[in-house]
Parts: structure tokens; C-alpha cells; sequence
């Protein structure tokens, strides 16, 4: 089984390939460029170092969502012309749980949060039970106070992942009165090499889609949408 993997979800672009239990390559870049400019480049570059035939991979995952809105909209346009040129089906990862699988079987909560702007996160809890991981709850689009209000509830210790940690660490260090650490630097991002490994997993679940199936999940409409929303409102 050898999946290519995709995430252009948040500040970080990432491409890897991984076949059966292993982690053939990964490239990841957290950088000011765009990930228009980076992505392909990227994955041309994994290709020539580990002789990558793109005509063997069986299937393409890639971080639907949610996150950057132009971010994901180039993967999935990147995915969508790979698995339509290669006639791969796609595997569509939810992006806070495959930077929930960056702490594997790590012990208490697991709470990625990426930054939505507006005092709002992108989050979700999950936990680690027999080697498996499970969804405490579903990803969604909250404010950072009634996320630390909650966990205080779940009286749980929680470790925080996510581009969020960095614009939250404060309100997260003033509000939460249970347990709490940070993931260290090597796994507090995004990581194609965790989207490759849960991709693996859905397909062997039969979670996949064709590439005109697939679609990114925002959760929350754009800015542009919502200021055009207002606009037509004020008429």
C-alpha cells in the first residue's frame, strides 16, 4: 500500500509518501511563500529522491479542512488533478484530526487547535484508548474562551497542538485549571507523513472518494463571503 500524502491546510506545506509501515519521505516547509509556489515543487522534489513512479501509488490523501481557505482550496486542487490524471482515488482527512495523530497514544486529551482569526479556533478532543484513536468531539469552529471553559468541565489533563498555540498560549495558560502541556516543536504542526498514516487507515475503512467526488470542508464561510453577506444585508 503506498499512499501519497497532501496539507496545505495551514502555514505549513507538506508532502509525503509512505508504503506499508514506512515513511519513504517527507518534505515540510513553514515558510512565507504561498503554497501555490511550494506544493508541486515539493512533491517533484520527494519523487526524483526516492525514484517515485506516481503510476504506483494507490492512492492520494490530502487535509480537507478545515483551515486556510486558499490553502485548501490548493490541495484539494493539487489532489483533484493527481488523482484525475492517475485515476487514484482520493482519501479526504479531516486536518484537526490528523494533527490529533501527531501525539499517538499519548495519555489525557489531545486538543489541536488552529487560529480561524476572531478570537475562534479550529478544534476538536480526541483521545488515545488500546492503540486507537477516538474522537471526543468532532471538529468545529469555537471560540477560544468556551474551548477552555469546556475542558475545564472534562476535568482531563490536555496537551495543545496547532498554529492556534502561538496566538492562544496566553488565554490558554490564564483560563484552563486542569492539567495542560504543549506538543514540542517537531510534532505541534501540520505533518503530511499524519495525514499519509490516517489515510492509510480510512482506506482500509473503504473511506475514499473519487477526485470529482472530493470536496474541501471549511466549516465557516470565507471572510469575503461574510463581508459580501453583510453588504447585501445593509441594502
Amino acid at each position: 500500500m503506498k499512499i501519497l500524502a497532501l496539507d496545505s491546510s495551514g502555514l505549513v506545506a507538506s508532502v509525503a509518501v509512505t508504503e506499508d509501515d514506512n515513511l519513504l519521505a517527507e518534505y515540510t516547509v513553514n515558510y512565507k511563500k504561498t503554497h501555490s509556489q511550494t506544493l508541486l515543487p515539493m512533491l517533484d522534489e520527494i519523487s526524483r529522491m526516492i525514484e517515485l513512479d506516481l503510476e504506483s501509488i494507490d492512492a492520494i490523501a490530502v487535509a480537507a479542512g478545515p483551515g486556510s481557505f486558499t490553502g485548501l482550496r490548493i490541495g484539494s486542487a493539487t489532489a483533484k488533478g493527481l488523482g484525475l490524471a492517475l485515476n487514484k482515488p482520493l482519501i479526504g482527512v479531516p486536518t484537526v484530526e490528523a494533527l490529533a495523530y501527531n501525539l499517538y497514544d499519548v495519555p489525557g486529551l489531545i486538543c489541536p487547535i488552529m487560529d480561524a482569526r476572531r478570537r475562534q479556533v479550529y478544534t476538536g478532543l480526541y483521545s488515545f484508548e488500546q492503540h486507537q484513536m477516538k474522537t471526543v468531539k468532532e471538529q468545529t469552529a469555537m471560540g477560544i474562551e468556551e474551548l477552555t471553559e469546556e475542558l475545564n468541565q472534562k476535568n482531563q489533563p490536555v496537551i495543545f497542538l496547532g498554529d492556534g498555540v502561538a496566538v492562544y498560549r496566553d488565554t490558554i495558560k490564564e483560563k484552563l485549571t486542569v492539567p495542560f502541556d504543549f506538543a514540542p516543536v517537531h510534532l505541534n504542526k501540520q505533518r503530511a507523513g499524519a495525514v499519509a498514516a490516517l489515510g492509510a487507515r480510512y482506506y482500509a475503512e473503504g473511506k475514499t472518494e473519487t477526485a470529482r467526488e472530493h470536496q474541501p470542508e471549511y466549516l465557516r464561510v470565507s471572510q469575503a463571503e461574510r463581508e459580501r453577506a453583510e453588504r447585501e444585508a445593509k441594502k
